[in-house]
């Protein structure tokens, strides 16, 4: 079930959220935990039983390595649970990976298991990974109630698409978190956004990259058009997720972190990634980076600390060497900054923001592809090997699509944001805003909703994650 879906919100939502506010606060994470499994089940029924064997494991997992804190079990009971964690994810993601390129190096036939990706499994996976070696740090205790437990691993709101809530930021708002008028006020504005973002600007935008795809009539300035045209696409998309999970934990009375942070604003790609997915950079800062060491090394060991990073951040995004490919770009880009070039970027802000939307575009035109060689036959069109500099086609799409592909762009600058502050400064604005504040949002969601009813194009890019 996605959000973004008729049944989410007008049967599903509303049922749950009319149940879970006449609940007992007692019974509450039941309600939560229930409702999470239908969510999950809705579309892979069989699947949920693998996620109640994760929690099952990762609850005795935490609870074992508190009890022998100090001894060499703790440390076999934190092992025993990354590995389970993490042959799971590698079963599903990615066997068929492994035995395709298998296959090529040594010449046999072996089959695909062709297996389904079960949705989320990245998510929660990274979850259950960062409790259970908090819980060996000793950063938070073990939680000794599984309904609780349980309901964070699969609360609904962040559990297809992130972010990537960690189990000591909420640890406290599981027991006790507060419900208010205004947070259930400022939970569906953060809702309705994010949806609008989703149905009105990414899938618009989504439109012509998959006309640019089925295209037989590309050419350098096509390609560019796509670049720039994916690039926001799969940032409304993300960042339009992210502000509906937000908003629903809101509703519930969670608290989640903010996940994006108008990335295009960046002036150079190392501030681009601590505004964009700002939950998986963090994890693995703080899960993988430090624990190899961080910074505080020899330059030999940080370039390798880096490389490693940045080859799971691409690997943890899908199962083709595109992804891998995209992750170690980014690790060259961060090296050449980090050693040579960060301190001049500064100095020249407007040249600076235009390489980072240059490097960006080329980056998710190889994350868009759908195996290497698609990626390394895409970058080439954008510097024009085997492509025409102009097409028709590119100049209809543009003609299409101009307008909502400037309007897509100037709200993914915090532009509209500072303008609708500055103006709430105003009294007469202010008192015009807060009458028509409510029936604007209501004709947002009745327009995703009209173009969900009409059977829209509405992808869902994280069936690839």
């Amino acid at each position: 079930m996605l959000f973004s879906s008729i049944p989410f919100l007008y049967y599903f939502l509303p049922i749950v959220l009319m149940i879970y506010a006449i609940t007992p606060r007692i019974f509450k994470n039941t309600v939560l935990l229930l409702s999470s499994l239908i969510f999950y089940a809705w579309g892979e029924p069989i699947y949920v039983f693998l996620m109640i064997a994760t929690i099952g494991l990762v609850y005795i997992m935490g609870l074992l390595i508190e009890r022998f804190k100090g001894t060499v079990w703790s440390k076999i009971f934190l092992v025993i649970s990354i590995l389970t964690s993490l042959a799971a994810l590698g079963y599903f993601k990615y066997a068929d990976f492994f035995i395709t390129n298998f296959n090529r190096i040594t010449g046999l036939s072996i089959p695909l298991l062709r297996l389904v990706l079960p949705i989320g499994i990245s998510f929660y996976t990274f979850q259950t990974l960062s409790y259970t070696v908090d819980v060996y740090r000793g950063n938070v205790a073990a939680q000794k109630n599984p309904i609780n437990l349980a309901a964070y691993v699969a609360l609904f709101p962040q559990l297809i698409a992130g972010p990537i809530v960690r189990y000591s930021d909420i640890e406290t708002q599981l027991v006790s978190r507060t419900h208010s008028f205004d947070k259930i006020a400022s939970g569906t504005r953060r809702f309705i956004i994010g949806l609008s973002k989703k149905i009105i600007l990414a899938n618009s935008l989504g439109e012509l990259s998959d006309a640019f795809i089925s295209s037989g009539d590309k050419s350098v300035l096509f390609f560019w058009l796509f670049a720039f045209c994916y690039m926001l696409q799969i940032y409304f998309d993300f960042s339009g997720y992210s502000d509906m999970a937000i908003g629903l934990g809101k509703l519930l009375g969670f608290e989640f972190m903010e996940n994006f942070n108008y990335p295009f604003i960046s002036s150079s790609i190392t501030e681009f990634w601590r505004r964009w997915h700002i939950s998986l950079g963090s994890w693995f800062r703080d899960y993988v980076y430090i624990p190899l060491g961080g910074n505080r090394v020899k330059k030999a060991r940080l370039l390798f600390n880096i490389f490693v990073v940045w080859f799971l951040t691409g690997f943890w995004h899908g199962a083709e060497w595109n992804f891998i490919i995209w992750g170690l770009y980014f690790g060259v880009l961060l090296t050449i900054e980090k050693f040579f070039v960060l301190k001049h970027l500064e100095k020249h802000k407007f040249l600076s923001h235009i390489y980072v939307i240059f490097f960006v575009a080329i980056s998710f035109v190889i994350f868009s592809a759908n195996n290497l060689t698609d990626a390394i036959s895409y970058v080439g069109g954008m510097f024009g090997i085997g492509v025409p500099f102009a097409s028709f086609e590119w100049t209809y799409y543009l003609k299409s699509y101009g307008l909502i592909i400037l309007i897509a762009a100037i709200s993914s600058t915090p532009l509209p944001k500072n303008v609708l502050s500055h103006l709430y400064q105003k009294v007469w604005f202010k008192k015009i805003w807060d009458v028509i504040e409510i029936p604007l949002l209501i004709v947002l969601l009745l327009i995703s909703t009209a173009y969900l009813a009409d059977g829209s194009f509405n992808p869902f890019l994280y069936f690839r994650f």
